[in-house]
């Protein structure tokens, strides 16, 4: 079953992507963006979520904008704008830009609870955005975390199949006397042993010289290079370079180091406490972590007070997230934030910021308890899998390639771009630090 590529990661504090693709379709909703064509799209994204958590503060912004002419639906990263947050109405706090559209406040920087915060945006072109204060919310403990293993869990995007998962379900005290707005997220630590895909070329640690051959070889380089090495069109007039098979293939590339799969959750699961103000929740669930491999997992727990405004936002992204398309749904849409252009209001802008407390826990889940195959057990072909390799199926939908090994002799497979000089082929590929991917241990992944 694949599920990177079927379902967008739809984290609550990275709603981006999602939000993006909301923007081409047809428009229906109350208090949602609405283009009266799909050529004339041109808005700003905006996505930041300040916690009172060890952890990097980072507010994204992209545009989405739709071709005049064809009406083709695209997006880009806002690169160059002054991001700042104002604390208190008083402080201010400016953020660094990381990767494009990536702006990341200081490392000693954590959100506070009672205390406001205000997101201010000034892009390249001069226009100034402002969202409304937001103040951080208490959250109470989570008290207790506990998991269960289960065969009838029902696959993500596919009511009507079945998988092997654990689901997780807490325990919690809400206060009393108050009004509480709460939003369950979670993400897991995978163990991945594969690092690089390399379509149509090969992986090369050193870079390949340009129009250097030898006997029907491309020449490795000294400088390092650390990416997929994909020949150029072939050249009439270069008549020495090396033929190359133009056919799809790809070649997948082991990890030098350990690295880590980090997958999001993809539902928003949300709480409002009028009617049970003051009392526990007890066994609300919060996760369904797929029977990805065998091996075990850290789940992460996290539980977040949110702002009214911040609920009802969420609220509306939920509804649409879960509209089924049939004729009595009103068609989703990119829901309007509480940030807006200070010279003309009258300017959609997509996304929110808010400031949110968080109550975390860390659960090594060993997955003892499983019982039967992962979910990747076997491939297409009902051939089944080594271990190393049920994550990368349950992830892509396919089992890894890997670049055969030389020599390439008798019946052995030859490569189909080979490489003279530079380290031995078949290298290991750099696990590259993501969204989705770390070689860094997770805090709470035990000691092997």
């Amino acid at each position: 079953m694949l599920f990177r590529k079927t379902i967008p990661p739809i984290s609550p504090l990275r709603l981006t992507k999602y939000l993006l693709a909301l923007l081409v379709l047809p428009v229906g909703c109350v208090d949602s963006f609405d283009p009266k064509f799909t050529s004339t799209v041109n808005v700003v994204v905006v996505d930041g979520t300040i916690t009172n958590l060890p952890e990097p503060q980072v507010i994204r912004l992209n545009r989405s904008q739709a071709d005049p002419v064809t009406g083709r639906f695209g997006t880009a990263p806002i690169t160059d704008a002054t991001v700042q947050v104002v604390v208190d109405s008083s402080e201010v706090i400016n953020a660094h830009e990381t990767i494009a559209g990536t702006y990341r406040l200081p490392s000693d920087f954590r959100g506070q609870v009672g205390h406001s915060y205000q997101l201010r945006l000034t892009l390249p072109d001069g226009t100034r955005y402002l969202s409304t204060s937001q103040v951080m919310p208490a959250v109470p403990p989570i008290e207790k975390v506990q998991a269960q293993f289960t065969t009838q869990a029902p696959r993500p995007n596919d009511p009507t199949g079945l998988m092997s998962a654990h689901e997780f379900y807490l325990d919690t005290k809400d206060p009393a006397e108050e009004h509480n707005y709460y939003l369950w997220d979670w993400r897991v630590y995978e163990r991945q042993e594969w690092c690089r895909s390399c379509e149509q070329g090969v992986y090369a640690v050193n870079n390949i010289i340009p129009k250097k051959y030898f006997h029907n070889m491309f020449v490795s380089g000294e400088e390092l290079f650390e990416d997929c090495f994909i020949p150029p069109p072939p050249d009439p007039n270069d008549w020495q370079a090396p033929s190359v098979d133009r056919t799809y293939w790809v070649y997948d590339y082991r990890c030098r180091t350990r690295c880590w799969e980090i997958i999001h959750n993809y539902n928003l699961n949300l709480f409002d406490d009028a009617l049970t103000n003051g009392g526990p929740i007890r066994g609300r669930k919060v996760a369904t972590i797929p029977y990805y491999q065998r091996i075990g997992c850290l789940v992460v727990i996290r539980q977040l007070g949110l702002t009214k405004d911040a609920y009802q936002f969420y609220k509306i992204v939920e509804t649409q997230s879960q509209n089924s398309g049939g004729l009595a749904d009103t068609p989703p849409s990119a829901p309007v934030g509480n940030v807006k252009n200070v010279a003309n209001e009258r300017e959609n802008v997509v996304g929110f910021f808010t400031a949110s407390a968080v109550s975390e826990v860390r659960h090594w889940l060993d997955r003892k308890d499983a019982t039967g195959l992962p979910i990747a057990a076997y491939d297409e072909k009902g051939n089944p899998l080594h271990a190393h390799e049920e994550l990368y199926f349950a992830l892509y939908n396919r089992r890894p390639y890997p670049e055969p090994y030389p020599p390439y002799t008798g019946e052995r497979e030859a490569v189909k771009i080979q490489i003279w000089g530079g380290p031995p082929r078949v290298p290991t590929a750099v696990c590259v630090p993501s969204d989705s991917r770390t070689p860094q241990i997770p805090l709470g992944w035990p000691d092997e």
